[in-house]
């Protein structure tokens, strides 16, 4: 719930050969070995902080606006060149399919579902969460964060502009879902899929209701 940016994907364990008859798959193991994927990860984040500091995309504030000059931002990152980077790495307890059946659950669904709001009052939002430090029933707990809180953690969800997420109704959209997720033609990852206005059916009580306590989230903020 809180901001930690990251990112889905699946990458194939192999891919077509040359000539376009046959799958060539990857050599037994992991796909990567760790010590290679973290040192290549370490060099390519570094890279893009420096491109962006370059090109005016970084802000500094307080003790750390003297990185706002250059020659003072690569000697800070300097020593993290030289220290090794953590990237964790595992296969999947359950397969290729129990991989496929986790990720649909991000990309098929809104940051937070109408079973987890539970009310709204003057204190705020009221709603379920899972704290997975917990094992058994203790898991489940409830949080009530105020109307401004909620509505900016919903929408540290929103994608960027240039992103696509299959399923991009939610809570501030219509309350009426697509029974079925359209996708845009021809629209590669670096490229803004175009406007889809589906047609939905009527709303479901749980969709009312959700619709209706965040409307009331939004007035109040």
């Amino acid at each position: 719930m809180t901001h930690h940016p990251h990112v889905h994907m699946i990458i194939p364990g192999g891919g077509i050969s040359l000539d376009g008859t046959k799958w060539v798959s990857c050599l037994p193991g992991f796909f990567l070995p760790v010590r290679v994927l973290s040192r290549l990860f370490r060099r390519l984040f570094l890279e893009k902080l420096l491109a962006a500091h370059k090109a005016g995309r970084l802000t500094f504030f307080g003790d750390h606006a003297p990185l706002a000059d250059a020659r003072a931002f690569a000697a800070y990152l300097a020593p993290l060149r030289k220290i090794e980077w953590v990237v964790y790495a595992k296969r999947p307890f359950g397969g290729p399919e129990a991989v496929l059946a986790y990720l649909a659950r991000y990309t098929h669904r809104v940051a937070i579902s109408n079973s987890r709001l539970i009310a709204l009052g003057d204190k705020g939002v009221t709603f379920r969460w899972k704290d997975y430090r917990v094992d058994g029933h203790e898991r489940q707990k409830i949080m009530t964060l105020t109307t401004g809180e909620f509505i900016r953690r919903f929408l540290s969800h929103v994608l960027p502009q240039g992103f696509h997420r299959i399923r991009h109704y939610g809570l501030f959209a219509s309350a009426r879902a697509p029974t079925t997720s359209p996708k845009p033609a021809n629209c590669s990852p670096f490229q803004k899929p175009a406007t889809i206005r589906p047609v939905p059916p009527s709303p479901t009580p749980a969709s009312r209701n959700h619709s209706r306590i965040l409307a009331r989230a939004a007035a109040a903020a």
